[in-house]
């Protein structure tokens, strides 16, 4: 399956359930208005879109349907798809210059974090990377034990310790067995969960500070993983984890098997958050590098 099948197919159900009521929406008017755009605006924030990033789409669609000089309601899909692709690009792609570069990944427990860094990994040693994995969300021995299956899957190494040990001396040491390897990428696992929300902020900022203290010059991105089916909640998740974390960009997962598909769209415009990746099905090749043409086609397009 090429690569616009495999998004497209993953789509589906979001692509179903926002254009069946913006076609549904569209044949019932004869001539563009503002009750067309204020139908088309609550269509939006009913598909997870955001009550803001809705009312951005639609007074851009306003602005280019007024420029264009469009009269046919119909046409409203294809400058919908444009709109939102613009809304949609720009920093997607992952920054991984330095040897090594570090990727610390986080998120709440339950979205798919430790999967997603297999998926990540193998991805990575399919480029020719040495890639060591590091099993710093030690809260959880059966975190530690999945993260393990997926080195071994991924053909990536990996450093952890015992249950309950300090993650930050796990990043430590595998930064440390990094340098000693001469590795590509270090990506980090940390806990989605512990005692109480501030214990897990503060341990992420511990982490951070470890990096940043043993590899100063190196590329750094934080990825927060994000479970598609939550809708609107994982756009406060994300506002929360950026608030505490500086995080750098979204992998969102789960999205073959939602119709939320939207929340993509309130993540990048109400937080300034690009999304680098999104999860479209289970297998180890359905994490993809998030396009924004692609996504916008999958949804709003023709096909």
């Amino acid at each position: 399956m090429g690569f616009f099948s495999k998004i497209g197919e993953g789509l589906k159900k979001t692509r179903d359930s926002i254009m069946n009521s913006v076609n549904s929406m569209l044949h019932s008017f004869t001539r563009i208005d503002e009750d067309l755009f204020e139908e088309l605006e609550e269509i939006l924030i009913m598909s997870d879109v955001g009550a803001s990033t809705s009312a951005h789409i639609c007074d851009a669609l306003r602005a280019r349907v007024k420029q264009d000089g469009v009269t046919d309601p119909t046409a409203i899909r294809g400058l919908l798809a444009d709109i939102v692709a613009d809304m949609l690009r720009g920093g997607q792609e992952l920054t991984l210059r330095t040897k090594p570069s570090v990727i610390l990944v986080i998120g709440v427990n339950g979205v798919g974090k430790t999967t997603t860094i297999g998926k990540l990994a193998s991805r990575f040693v399919g480029e020719g990377k040495k890639v060591v994995l590091a099993a710093a969300d030690t809260f959880r021995a059966a975190a530690i034990e999945q993260l393990d299956i997926w080195a071994k899957r991924a053909g990536a190494d990996i450093v952890k310790h015992g249950q309950d040990s300090d993650p930050a001396a796990v990043v430590f040491d595998a930064i440390a067995a990094a340098k000693a390897r001469q590795a590509d990428v270090v990506i980090c696992d940390t806990a989605g969960r512990l005692h109480n929300k501030k214990n897990l902020m503060s341990e992420l900022e511990k982490i951070g500070r470890v990096i940043d203290r043993e590899l100063p010059e190196a590329d750094k991105e934080v990825l927060l993983v994000l479970d598609a089916t939550t809708g609107q909640n994982a756009v406060n998740q994300a506002r929360e984890f950026k608030n505490a974390a500086g995080i750098t960009g979204i992998v969102l997962t789960k999205l073959d098997g939602t119709a939320r598909g939207g929340v993509v769209l309130a993540i990048r415009e109400d937080l300034q958050v690009p999304v680098k990746f999104i999860g479209v099905g289970e297998g180890i090749d359905d994490l993809q590098p998030f396009d924004p043409d692609e996504f916008s086609k999958s949804i709003f397009g023709d096909n």
